[in-house]
């Protein structure tokens, strides 16, 4: 049937292949053409395997083309939809469709006589150009990333003398130099090329691992501060900090991604059969180091959010303080969210809110915070002092003098 599509999902992403016509007419009908990214069949066709399948009378793969998208929660409806199975292939699931003459009926057919799923040395190869397009997809993201946090960032990772943030500027300049020749080469990695990089795997890992380190060193500064005023030090300083550990992170891994994209042209040019393995194996790592981040950020989110809570709490002495502290841990969930994103990872974290003065000398919890910080015969003054402009409009009248009246009654218990 001259409108047969196949899909094909690796978990992260969904490939479309057949006749040109009929998949982009598939995707336009739900929407997902203007995402999709062109799918090139040309790296699988020129895999030693694969053209001996070819031979064999696979030349249904000779006419196909293909788009790509990205699994998020619209296009994964589709695996759902067509109930993808699982291939020869570990990690991969395919599925063939018809068009019965109208958009609504696109059906799952017989498989048996598909182009991919019946060899699976295709359908690996797909695999493989599937997760370099993802990698590629992810690093577009990664440099939007970069180019939207704060310059003053990227200006002091560059000022600093640390031996490990010189070795990411030059680690990223010989990447960038590498990808630069495989563009050129029409999107592959030779051998002379991927020598000039193979090294560098290993600096990135330690990198990483050292920014990830350095996001839990920012937590541990954060415990057992008792001072309002150092509070407020300590929580600045770590703005700053994890700004510049997240930036790092997110060049180790538009690094990593450049990396694996490379490595897997190798793999496809000289051992196809093992492609699909060394695929799982950098998802795998992949996967690893996004927990570790996840752990690492959360942790470091976790603590300057408890600090703030602590200064929220006291803020009928502390105001000035608790604000700071709020606004600190507001900027450093934000950071957090904004390099989760490009990574496929959802942060879900609630900012946090200082409550206003006028709120805090009405609730009886914070007097007692008050009281129990600086003895119940300093929070009268210290509620006349804060209290002598609310006093002196009349709106707000009445509310001091409540919050007097309850705290004199604490501090004569």
């Amino acid at each position: 049937m001259s409108d047969e599509i196949e899909l094909v999902s690796d978990g992260e992403g969904l490939a479309i292949l057949g006749k040109k016509s009929a998949v982009e007419r598939f995707l336009r009908d739900r929407g997902l053409l203007p995402s999709s990214e062109n799918f090139s069949l040309d790296k699988v066709r020129s895999s030693v395997q694969v053209a001996e399948a070819m031979a064999n009378g696979l030349s249904e793969i000779a006419a196909s083309s293909g788009r790509w998208v990205k699994l998020t929660k619209e296009s994964a409806e589709l695996v759902k939809e067509f109930g993808l199975m699982e291939s020869t292939t570990r990690g991969v699931k395919h599925a063939m469709i018809g068009d019965r003459g109208s958009i609504s009926k696109w059906l799952q057919i017989d498989s048996g006589s598909g182009a991919l799923v019946t060899n699976p040395a295709v359908l690996a190869g797909a695999a493989g150009v599937m997760a370099q397009i993802a990698r590629q997809q992810e690093m577009r993201e990664i440099q939007a990333y970069l180019g939207q946090i704060d310059t003053k960032v990227a200006a002091v990772l560059r000022a600093q003398k640390d031996a490990e943030l010189a070795r990411l500027f030059g680690t990223r300049r010989s990447i960038e130099r590498a990808m630069s020749v495989r563009e050129e080469q029409g999107g592959r990695t030779d051998r002379t090329t991927w020598s000039t990089v193979q090294d560098r795997v290993g600096a990135v890992d330690d990198l990483l691992s050292w920014a990830i380190l350095g996001l839990d060193r920012v937590a541990i500064k954060l415990d057992g501060v008792a001072h309002a005023g150092e509070r407020v030090r300590i929580a600045k300083s770590a703005e700053n900090d994890v700004a510049e550990f997240l930036a790092v992170i997110a060049h180790c891994f538009e690094m990593h991604d450049a990396l694996d994209v490379m490595r897997l042209d190798r793999v496809l040019e000289e051992s196809p059969d093992k492609l699909n393995a060394q695929r799982s194996a950098l998802e795998k790592y992949r996967q690893e180091k996004r927990s570790d981040i996840l752990e690492a950020s959360k942790r470091v989110v976790a603590r300057i959010d408890e600090g703030a809570g602590t200064a929220n709490s006291h803020v009928v002495l502390h105001n000035k303080a608790a604000k700071a502290i709020s606004a600190s841990a507001n900027n450093v969930g934000a950071a957090v969210t904004q390099l989760h994103a490009p990574l496929g990872i959802d942060s879900g974290r609630q900012e946090v809110c200082a409550p206003r003065w006028r709120g805090a000398i009405r609730d009886g919890q914070q007097l007692r915070n008050a009281g129990n910080e600086a003895g119940p015969k300093l929070i009268v003054p210290a509620m006349v002092v804060g209290g002598v402009v609310l006093y002196a409009v009349p709106a707000t009248r009445p509310l001091v003098i409540k919050a007097l009246e309850a705290a004199k009654k604490l501090m004569l218990r």
